[in-house]
């Protein structure tokens, strides 16, 4: 299979950024609900904590109306680099997020942020320049509209970034429900942010054990 088309991600191969996702930021996102959006930043910020990838946050004027990093994201990487930027707008302006970018010697570079048009382009686009392979997750990025946000996409596409949702990220990361090491955390990660996913599970659950108070019969 030709490389350039798909090279599997692994947790020996790739990093996570996510940028702004912080509260004022978050406020502006239109192009979907506000509460789906949250859901995919921490299913993918889950996913990237399962496999223990290195992982950098970034905020932006965050003493400003940007606002902090949302918590759920600074609880669950207490220990990751975490780079504040006094002006630069484009995360890979700033020296210092680049080099916490270049130390984890990864040439896979899974990138979010708000908003898509701005936050995470920019960076991606000069990623790529750069030299990275660079996936873009459009669904835990965030825009004003939905024009801006498939303009935003098409741009990056054009210039080679792989644009992907998290979860094709987290099952790429996962390939086969045989790795032990990570099926758990993959499959509550599912479980908890794709509600089709679940609802799935519990209606297999249900056949399966037979649903109380309905007397269906439980399958052997």
């Amino acid at each position: 299979m030709n490389s350039i088309y798909y090279d599997r991600l692994t947790q020996d191969n790739c990093a996570m950024l996510l940028i702004d996702h912080q509260a004022g930021t978050m406020l502006g996102v239109q192009d979907i609900k506000l509460s789906e959006f949250r859901s995919n930043v921490l299913a993918l910020a889950k996913t990237a904590k399962i496999h223990n990838l290195p992982t950098i946050l970034t905020a932006s004027f965050a003493e400003g109306p940007n606002g902090p990093l949302i918590e759920e994201l600074t609880e669950l990487f207490p220990d990751a680099p975490t780079i504040y930027r006094p002006g630069p707008i484009s995360a890979w302006d700033d020296a210092q997020f680049v080099q916490a970018v270049e130390a984890t010697e990864r040439k896979k570079l899974i990138m979010s942020g708000v908003t898509t048009d701005i936050c995470l382009m920019f960076p991606a686009l000069q990623a790529k320049a750069a030299g990275y392979d660079v996936y873009a997750v459009y669904d835990c990025s965030g825009c004003w509209d939905q024009m801006s946000e498939m303009m935003s996409c098409m741009r990056m596409v054009q210039a080679g970034i792989k644009v992907v949702n998290w979860a094709a990220v987290t099952a790429d990361l996962q390939a086969d429900w045989r790795k032990s090491e990570t099926a758990a955390g993959t499959l509550e990660v599912f479980h908890q942010h794709l509600p089709f996913y679940n609802f799935l599970s519990n209606s297999q659950n249900a056949v399966k054990n037979g649903i109380p108070g309905l007397n269906t019969p439980k399958i052997q």
